[in-house]
């Protein structure tokens, strides 16, 4: 690996990040904080990485303190972690101030973390993606020891979503015209998913399965070195049909051995371990459960609407539920249940003490007694101060005889909430 190169691919970065023009996201970060983002193929990582270093020349910080290497660029294919140092080498042959490094993709590089710890302790700002989970495993969290962030991207908000295809909501949007252009947009985004490429692309479905395929083969069969692709793939049909309900490995093995393909239980566990490390899948666990029910029968969510509906034909509610998983694991990571022992509550947040059921249409008596019934039975079992069922379109308030409210809210105006617990008082409000 010829320092020439890594001094080329230096300067070429400098000149072009500056004026790659963005949609900022929200991001915090700490003073002098050494930072890890990792996401599904295609989220954004690299654009936080362009973000950051616009944001750092803001602040006042020079052109020539900014490292950029893409470990996507064919032109270093060939390096090791040995090589890695070069970088350093090849910023100090061009310039005299200390470097900030932007190290994009680099879970291509085996060993990349023993580097990355050295640029810790040496006091070198570094920011690291990476594409997949695998990058926090328990082996590289142990070689990093706390000396970085790890800051988890997703696909676009609904807000991100609207604010990269040109609006802005107005303080009171709820209350004009503009309600009606968020229910229109949010329907592309209730279909296609968050990903910020897709905002301009006519060729949605396509792009999205592009983009499975990709994950498909790279993240998982390549990288897993998966011999049995078909048990993989229909493993991820079998949950993309089960969205909604709890599955355990073993009825997936059995459905797909019924077909003639062989697999058994512990493969099918394998698979969704390996779908989760590619950031394709999450789970949330039922909170009324023994331990090894908690490990072996699971809800399982994917990353986003745009992957999910690549398996499913008639998919409006399964997208409501998964959309809604969506956001609310995003904000609350493993404390995000479902509730499953004589009642059926879709989501239950016990720090919280709120709980929520997905309905995509609550016209019919029947339904609106279910859903109403679940919650207060809970309510009943675990002191609740926020009960909420998220619909397609519909918004109400239903009064209990107990006297507590259930927030009905339209999906697409709880996404854009400042906080999913609190729309039980705004939606009363309208």
């Amino acid at each position: 690996m010829e320092r020439e190169v890594i001094r080329k691919i230096l300067v070429e970065w400098q000149s072009i990040i500056p004026s790659i023009p963005l949609i900022e996201r929200p991001v915090e970060y700490e003073a002098k904080g050494n930072y890890v983002y990792v996401g599904i193929r295609q989220c954004g990582k690299s654009y936080l990485l362009y973000q950051r270093i616009q944001q750092l020349l803001r602040e006042g910080h020079s052109i020539e303190e900014i490292v950029y290497v893409s470990f996507d660029d064919e032109r270093i294919r060939t390096i090791k972690a040995e090589d890695l140092d070069l970088i350093l080498q090849a910023h100090q042959s061009l310039y005299s101030c200390a470097p900030i490094l932007f190290l994009d993709e680099i879970q291509q590089i085996e060993g990349w973390e023993y580097f990355a710890r050295r640029m810790a302790n040496e006091k070198i700002s570094t920011y690291i993606t990476g594409s997949n989970a695998k990058m926090l495993s328990r082996e590289i969290a142990t070689t990093l020891g706390g000396r970085y962030w790890i800051k988890q991207v997703h696909p676009y908000s609904l807000s991100e979503h609207l604010t990269a295809t040109g609006i802005t909501l107005q303080k009171h949007w709820q209350l004009s015209r503009q309600q009606a252009m968020v229910a229109k947009h949010f329907d592309d985004y209730f279909h296609f998913g968050g990903f910020p490429e897709l905002v301009h692309i006519k060729a949605k479905r396509a792009w999205m399965t592009g983009i499975y395929n990709n994950i498909f083969f790279s993240d998982i069969v390549v990288r897993h070195n998966v011999r049995n692709e078909e048990a993989l793939r229909m493993t991820i049909h079998r949950l993309a049909m089960n969205v909604k309900q709890p599955i355990a490995y073993n009825r997936i093995a059995n459905l797909i051995k019924s077909t003639g393909v062989s697999t058994n239980a512990t493969s099918v566990m394998h698979f969704v371990c390996h779908l989760k490390e590619s950031c394709l899948v999450f789970s949330i666990n039922n909170y009324a459960t023994k331990f090894v029910e908690k490990e072996t029968l699971k809800k399982h969510y994917f990353e986003d609407n745009g992957l999910l509906a690549l398996f499913l034909t008639d998919a409006e509610t399964a997208l409501l539920e998964n959309i809604c998983a969506i956001h609310l694991y995003r904000q609350y990571q493993e404390d995000v249940y479902f509730y499953n022992r004589n009642i059926e509550v879709d989501f239950f947040l016990p720090a919280q003490r709120a709980a929520f059921q997905v309905c995509y249409d609550l016209s019919d008596a029947t339904t609106v007694e279910r859903e109403t019934q679940a919650l207060e039975k809970l309510s009943q079992v675990v002191p609740l101060e926020h009960l909420c069922i998220i619909t397609r379109d519909e918004e109400r308030v239903i009064t209990l005889t107990s006297g507590q409210a259930i927030s009905v809210v339209p999906v697409w105006k709880w996404l854009l909430s400042a906080d999913s617990i609190s729309i039980k008082s705004t939606s009363a409000m309208h």
